[in-house]
């Protein structure tokens, strides 16, 4: 087999504001744009946006790594997401890991990369 590409589907009620929060807030790039389905690269990674979502809360998988994970969060809740489990500092370090959800309600995590 030749796998050609790997991306990750989620599911939108508004595709344009899914659209939208992935490019604005997470610095994904628009690499295809339609009613039905589109894809953001965030790093690398593409994430297909398809259409026709019912807006539920639904696990994802996704995972941002990020430097500041309060920083992230505040822009998160900025861009129209919500914060499900608040950052909590751990073993004295920043905190690591933050739990949010998008505009059509796909739960996503934000990480800090700990300490070696």
């Amino acid at each position: 087999m030749n796998v050609e590409r790997v991306k990750y589907v989620i599911w939108a009620a508004d595709i344009r504001r899914a659209v939208a929060f992935y490019r604005d807030v997470l610095g994904g790039e628009v690499v295809k744009e339609s009613d039905v389905i589109s894809e953001v690269a965030v790093c690398g990674a593409t994430i297909g946006i398809h259409g026709g979502g019912e807006g539920q809360r639904t696990w994802t998988g996704l995972t941002f790594q990020v430097l500041d994970v309060i920083a992230a969060v505040h822009e998160v809740v900025a861009g129209g997401g919500q914060l499900t489990r608040e950052p909590q500092p751990e073993d004295n370090e920043p905190p690591h890991l933050a739990m949010c959800v998008d505009p059509e309600g796909n739960e996503f995590m934000l990480t800090r990369k700990r300490g070696s």
